[in-house]
């Protein structure tokens, strides 16, 4: 079986931001695109939530680049995820992060090699614990919508049997993302190219519907405005291209 790219919801690193005072300004850093410097005024803190944030905004850096993120940024994201939950091992956006970044680890990689880690068993388990604690976390929801479809296009049928997901799944979650959060660019951005890195043709209605409502929200974040220039591109190819180009065009986007 050919290797295949993961798809990385980027829309969980638009977490709610942490409200303590000392990383007020790292938040506010997030927000505007300036990721270094999150990154960096996070650091004056050593909590859970700054843990967190400083793999969030090394993430987002990491998702925003153009090239295939380096492994030392993932793996640095991981190591600032895992002090997270070290210090609270339920920590919810520590979990999403960590699962982030176990996902953009996997992406390169061929599907014997992605299976042999475990990587995509424990990112699901990650964000179903959440869901465990906090239902309404509609990030969980759409971490788990996009991972359903990635295995059902990594592993075809048996694969996804062997791991346990499925399309009704993966609409059960992204539904229920999109009802807590019909605003959300990242959520209708990352759930149209996981169907059109699948299968272009036969879900085009999809497609076009969740990226035209991605296009058309106004973004609150710069990380936002980035996923609605990509989904506004990929509208543009599913118009203009073959099936198997924007397929090809999917899977090549971060």
């Amino acid at each position: 079986m050919l290797a295949r790219r993961l798809i990385l919801p980027a829309f969980l690193l638009l977490a709610a931001l942490p409200a303590h005072a000392d990383i007020v300004t790292a938040s506010e850093a997030f927000r505007t695109g300036e990721y270094d410097l999150a990154y960096f005024e996070a650091g004056r803190e050593l909590t859970a939530d700054a843990y967190a944030l400083r793999a969030r905004a090394l993430l987002a850096k990491a998702v925003c680049g153009e090239q295939e993120p380096p492994r030392s940024l993932i793996e640095q994201a991981l190591g600032e995820a895992d002090a997270a939950l070290k210090l609270d091992p339920r920590h919810e956006e520590g979990r999403l992060q960590k699962a982030i970044a176990l996902s953009l680890i996997l992406r390169p990689m061929g599907v014997g090699e992605a299976s042999r880690t475990g990587f995509g068993e424990l990112s699901k388990s990650l964000a179903e614990g959440v869901l465990a604690d906090d239902p309404a976390n509609f990030y969980a929801h759409g971490f788990l919508a996009v991972w359903h479809v990635e295995v059902e296009r990594r592993g075809g049928m048996i694969g996804a049997a062997i791991m346990g997901a499925s399309m009704k799944s993966a609409r059960r979650h992204y539904g229920e993302a999109v009802h807590l959060a019909p605003e959300d660019i990242g959520l209708r951005w990352q759930w149209a190219r996981a169907l059109a890195a699948l299968d272009a043709k036969k879900y085009r209605h999809e497609i076009e519907e969740a990226l035209t409502a991605a296009v058309g929200t106004v973004p609150a974040t710069d990380l936002d405005r980035v996923m609605q220039a990509r989904a506004a591109a990929l509208l543009e190819a599913v118009s203009l291209k073959k099936p198997r180009d924007v397929e090809r065009v999917a899977l090549a986007m971060l």
